[in-house]
């Protein structure tokens, strides 16, 4: 099929970009594409108007220090498989996106695509909610930050307004010596995951877990901080016995069924990759000790 008839914007700023959302109705931003250019072949999405954001330079950008990394909408997937400092501060972003579909989806993918099209089982989108990231928002009112605990509103409906366009993302940087690990299940590799699990870990010289992350990706409508896993790990000493005993409480996340899946099954792949990623993540703390 061809997508519906539309008109063509190429803004070349921030400003632009915010003035044209503010004076159109029903338009759609275009950055990377992977997702939205089948939608529209297929005529689930029909814009009267496409802003194409590629040329916004100042969406591109990234930028780490010692607590935080700062990624910019425009940031291609590419960028964050190959960058040093990403590699080196924040490891589980690395190993996630290496497993976000294949070379050339991630040479076009964005940051702020992957996150406003807020697909429940992105790797982009469960890193950001394992790190308590932070969504940087304009319009041409002003500009917000919405917290990633707060950015969804329902299955792949990002907290954003018609008139609004996501700028960037901060991740807050855990400390060198974390354990950390992204593990998915998939059909095929490159697939989006039927469920996915992202662990980060501190733990003092003896061993016992001083601070804790766990999210569960591809089981709802958006990835899920098992808050639960992180309370009865905190404080204990690290142990598969723990983790297995831990993990079992990802059975009653409220999943959803598909084609692809039933709610069970996705329970279970909660449990059994919750305590696979703490347990590697385990491993990595005591390798760098």
């Amino acid at each position: 099929m061809k997508p519906p008839r539309f008109r063509y914007y190429d803004p070349k700023s921030v400003a632009e970009v915010t003035g044209l959302l503010a004076s159109l109705d029903n338009a759609r931003l275009l950055a990377g594409g992977q997702s939205l250019m089948p939608m529209l072949n297929f005529r689930y999405v029909l814009p009267d108007h496409l802003v194409d954001i590629n040329g916004v330079a100042e969406l591109s950008y990234l930028r780490a220090d010692a607590k935080t990394l700062e990624l910019g909408a425009m940031t291609r997937q590419r960028e964050l498989e190959f960058s040093n400092e990403v590699e080196k501060r924040c490891p589980l972003l690395h190993e996630a996106i290496l497993q976000v579909g294949h070379r050339q989806t991630r040479n076009r993918g964005t940051v702020g695509g992957s996150l406003c099209h807020l697909d429940p089982a992105a790797e982009i989108v469960s890193v950001a909610a394992a790190l308590d990231g932070t969504v940087h928002a304009a319009s041409a009112k002003g500009k917000r930050d919405i917290a990633m605990s707060e950015f969804s509103r329902g299955y792949m409906t990002p907290a954003i307004e018609q008139d609004e366009m996501v700028t960037g993302v901060t991740l807050p940087l855990w400390p060198a010596g974390h354990g950390h690990a992204f593990i998915e299940f998939s059909r095929r590799h490159g697939d989006f995951a039927i469920c996915s699990a992202a662990a980060l870990l501190e733990e003092d010289r003896s061993g016992t877990i001083t601070r804790a992350s766990v999210t569960i990706g591809g089981v709802g409508p958006a990835p899920v901080r098992a808050r639960e896993v992180e309370r009865a790990i905190t404080g204990q000493t690290a142990s598969e016995a723990l983790f297995r005993e831990a993990c079992e409480s990802c059975r009653k996340i409220e999943a959803m069924s598909d084609v692809h899946a039933p709610a069970d099954y996705r329970q279970h792949l909660a449990a059994v990759l919750s305590r696979r990623a703490l347990e590697k993540a385990h491993q990595r703390v005591r390798k760098a000790s």
